[in-house]
């Protein structure tokens, strides 16, 4: 479970209550209900979702609405574990022959990698390996981008349809100049449906496509490191150079972690 994507939407949520709630004689909760409009709850929210079900097939729209649970898990890549893992299997490569990684290879829960594996068993030419590899790289790319664009698109329409609300309100209070009773009610509605596409899209949409793209790009990563040492894995080089050449995907922090935990290792 990710605690920073819960913190940062609950403190969100919380900051705009309390700016609600905190006028000039203090603590007021009544004026939550101010910020309450089904009418332009109905416009906004449901007009967006609206939009976006029109925009995809049923499935796929229901498919990119539930991937929004993915900024709330921690990603289960560890870099620093994958490049051991690397390393591990260049020595029994080395020590044993390219042939006794099919074996090793049942005991991988990662596919990809499972996958490189297997075609450099099967003598695959190391160019086709590279390029089968970064065929379905970029194919696990296109999918994922998909879903963060789901998103991006979703923000786009929050402020969207907070406009058509707020025009809207504004017609029906012009209106009604005359009958002052009605021009409160009507710019409410003008200036919430704007308040609540703002919130889509900065409160939820943004952050969880930010946050999917950082995944995506930690994946990525791990990936071409798989790429690039099962390559070097199967070109017969040293597991030690092996190892700086995936360490230099790392960051300098990253690094210093790794080589800590070798000492510690070696110990």
């Amino acid at each position: 479970m990710d605690l920073a994507s819960i913190l940062g939407l609950v403190l969100c949520f919380g900051l705009i209550i309390y700016g609600i709630i905190n006028g000039e004689n203090g603590i007021d909760f009544s004026a939550i209900s101010n910020f309450i409009d089904l009418s332009s709850v109905y416009i906004t929210i449901g007009g967006s979702i609206s939009c976006m079900m029109a925009s995809y097939e049923l499935k796929e729209f229901l498919s990119n609405l539930k991937s929004f649970a993915l900024i709330f898990k921690s990603p289960k890549v560890n870099t620093q574990e994958i490049i051991q893992k690397i390393i591990d299997l260049s020595n029994v490569a080395r020590k044993e022959g390219l042939l006794s990684l099919e074996e090793a290879a049942g005991d991988l829960d990662d596919e990809f990698l499972k996958k490189g594996i297997l075609l450099i068993v099967d003598g695959t030419d190391p160019e086709l390996v590279r390029a089968i590899m970064e065929t379905e790289l970029a194919s696990i790319e296109g999918r994922h981008n998909k879903v963060v664009s789901f998103y991006e698109r979703f923000a786009a329409m929050g402020p969207a349809w907070g406009m058509i609300g707020t025009l809207i309100g504004l017609v029906n209070m012009l209106y009604n100049m005359e009958d002052s009773s009605k021009i409160g009610p009507a710019m409410a509605v003008a200036l919430l449906t704007t308040l609540y596409g703002s919130m889509i899209a900065n409160w939820l949409c943004l952050p969880a496509s930010f946050k999917m793209k950082n995944f995506n790009a930690e994946e990525m990563m791990v990936k071409e490191i798989m790429i690039e040492g099962l390559l070097s894995i199967q070109a017969g080089e040293n597991p030690r150079v092996i190892e700086e050449k995936l360490k230099s995907f790392l960051s300098p922090v990253q690094r210093k972690a790794t080589a800590g935990s070798d000492d510690g290792g070696e110990e």
